[in-house]
């Protein structure tokens, strides 16, 4: 027979008293509640832990006293325990593991690291930078707290939360006659060699936006670096089309690039959070997405996303109602 965390409590309040009439009146429960709680733990113990004297309540036998004491630390441990879960849903004090797509890491997560230290004061966060991939398994192998992303590739099932559409657009060398256009079409930019961002999953993306066109560009540059994107734009190697756009808190561009909306209709990807904790988010990471979305609110369309300056579509996700 297994004896429950209730019925050990039971049994202690019991030897507390010497009594299961007053044990009962202090833990508002009824007797038979009480006898089963003993039943269970003598069962479990293998021996009698109280001697019943008529009228005089219980006394505690010399095997009952090695019971209570394995009780009483086993209770404990369990306030510690509860202790810890309290600890680890608080905001601070403890380390928070964010994964995230790669360009992401400079673009936007150290302006939300510096908004959630200064609400929070004394939190550690350790970021993991890669692609769709590395995310996923990271995230299922319980390696990250959250994760975040795009909605590019194989989806991740439960856990998203939504923050906001994030447009592809063309970046170019301000004196290519390009940037001299409020937009762009793919056919335009496909007689451009392409400076191609070759993440798994992105790589596919990106290229099936240039089946809109009536040939696919040629490769100028593959590489796994935005930064190394940029430069080699600015160094004339190609244009490249990306997502979000820097801002002046993060990692902003050099003054020979220009980033231009793409005219073509396509589907843009969302940027978004996710967590293995499905409704039961612990607080910090409700504090995290909330700080996230209100980071990306403050800056705005124009500063997070390129589009035309017409484009009345709502990018911005409503605020998570945690």
């Amino acid at each position: 027979m297994r004896i429950t965390i209730k019925q050990i409590e039971y049994v202690v309040e019991v030897a507390k008293h010497g009594s299961i009439a007053t044990a009962c009146k202090q833990l508002l429960i009824s007797q038979s509640s009480v006898l089963a709680a003993i039943e269970a733990a003598e069962e479990a113990a293998g021996v009698r832990v109280f001697d019943r004297r008529k009228g005089h309540g219980v006394a505690i036998t010399p095997a009952g006293q090695k019971f209570l004491v394995a009780a009483r630390r086993f209770l404990s441990a369990g306030t510690d325990f509860y202790g810890s879960l309290d600890e680890i849903n608080s905001a601070g004090k403890h380390t928070i593991r964010i994964g995230c797509f790669s360009p992401l890491g400079a673009l936007i997560i150290p302006p939300v690291i510096k908004r959630m230290t200064a609400e929070f004061g004394e939190v550690e966060f350790i970021l993991y930078e890669g692609d769709q991939v590395e995310l996923r398994n990271w995230l299922a192998s319980g390696m990250l707290d959250v994760v975040v992303t795009y909605d590019i590739g194989e989806e991740y099932g439960s856990g998203i939360t939504k923050i906001c559409k994030v447009p592809t657009h063309a970046l170019v060398r301000r004196d290519d006659i390009l940037a001299q256009k409020g937009m762009v079409t793919i056919e335009e930019l496909s007689q451009r060699p392409l400076v191609l961002l070759d993440l798994p999953e992105t790589r596919t993306y990106l290229m099936a936006v240039f089946d809109l066109a009536s040939r696919r560009p040629k490769l100028g540059l593959r590489t796994r670096s935005y930064e190394t994107i940029r430069s080699a734009v600015t160094n004339g190697l190609g244009i490249s089309i990306l997502n979000i756009r820097p801002n002046s808190e993060s990692s902003p561009d050099g003054a020979e690039l220009c980033r231009i909306p793409i005219a073509d209709k396509l589907r843009p990807p969302t940027l978004i959070v996710v967590d293995p904790y499905g409704e039961n988010k612990p607080a910090y990471i409700k504090t995290l997405i909330r700080i996230l979305h209100h980071y990306i609110l403050d800056l705005g369309p124009e500063k997070f996303a390129v589009v035309p300056p017409d484009n009345s579509e709502e990018l911005i996700f409503p605020a998570p109602k945690f």
